[in-house]
């Protein structure tokens, strides 16, 4: 049967993975972005360029889609304006062509007062103003289920990935463990959740094939990587062969920066993160997705430094259900 999936936001961090993903998966791909990217990328997807906020353009591109993963991410400091209308925009859309929404989702929504472990039962108490926003947007699709959107909600860490995308991992973390240099967020004894990217896109694509089975709203965590930031750099020394020199971010020059630079104010905004211990439960996806294997932590890192001959995006071992 064939299966039909647009990525909105293709070519951000999630969208790229989860095209790739429901590619090997077997669907037929069309991308969303605000321009058209050379073709030769990949001749085989259906590219549509247009304004995310025109729910017209939006429908139009969507006809006769099954899935619509919503990979779309504005900048933080513009998340007030666009996450709404962005929302409204997607749901629209579902509703004119009964396509099923997907969107990678993460934690700020469980604020600072998360506990250690999260899981789908744990209550959503933002204290961000981000996360106050996730939380709004999340609302606005399960009021929609009652109007025959179905949802489906996939929880991560940060992610992990080969290209560099400006991500907490490449750009604070690890900018240069090549020179054997770690710069870690937080104390290095509290437990943080990172998600290697191809495999979330990957468990995604996964949980695509069994929505018939899902409710109208549904919302699981993706376990992916839970390590504190001792485990993170024993596992960083032990991919590159040596010892790595480890310092602390500078958060009182970001502070400082804060004041000028809008971006590294939303950052600062973001610290509890790696001061509050925090683990992404995956007992409920397990069990819809008992198959399901996440790549191992020496691979995962092998392929973000580029120390491995190639990357196994789309090696991941996940047997089509």
């Amino acid at each position: 049967m064939s299966k039909t999936v647009i990525i909105l936001g293709a070519n951000g961090r999630f969208g790229r993975a989860a095209s790739q993903a429901f590619f090997s998966a077997g669907w037929t791909i069309r991308t969303f972005t605000r321009n058209l990217p050379d073709s030769a990328e990949h001749p085989d997807f259906a590219r549509y360029a247009g304004n995310a906020f025109d729910a017209d353009a939006l429908t139009h591109a969507t006809r006769d889609c099954d899935v619509i993963v919503n990979a779309l991410n504005p900048p933080y400091q513009n998340w007030t304006r666009d996450l709404p209308r962005l929302t409204r925009a997607v749901i629209a859309t579902a509703k004119a062509t009964g396509s099923t929404v997907m969107v990678p989702g993460n934690v700020y929504n469980y604020g600072a007062d998360m506990p250690p472990v999260l899981t789908e039962d744990t209550p959503h108490r933002p204290t961000t103003r981000k996360g106050q926003l996730r939380e709004a947007m999340e609302e606005s699709y399960a009021i929609a289920a009652d109007e025959g959107v179905q949802t489906i909600i996939l929880r991560g860490g940060d992610f992990i990935e080969r290209t560099k995308t400006g991500n907490w991992f490449d750009t604070y973390v690890t900018a240069k463990a090549a020179q054997g240099k770690i710069t870690y967020p937080g104390p290095l004894d509290r437990v943080h959740a990172w998600a290697y990217l191809p495999d979330m896109a990957g468990a995604m694509a996964a949980l695509a094939d069994k929505r018939t089975e899902l409710g109208p709203f549904a919302a699981f965590g993706f376990e992916g990587i839970n390590l504190t930031g001792a485990e993170l750099v024993a596992a960083i020394e032990r991919a590159y062969g040596h010892e790595m020199k480890v310092s602390n971010m500078p958060w009182s020059m970001m502070r400082l920066l804060g004041w000028f630079m809008p971006s590294i104010r939303e950052v600062m905004e973001m610290r509890y993160l790696w001061q509050v211990p925090h683990a992404i439960s995956g007992q409920s996806l397990s069990e819809i997705l008992p198959e399901f294997r996440a790549t191992p932590l020496e691979i995962v890192l092998q392929d973000a430094f580029g120390l491995a001959e190639q990357s196994p995006s789309s090696e991941y071992d996940l047997v089509s259900v």
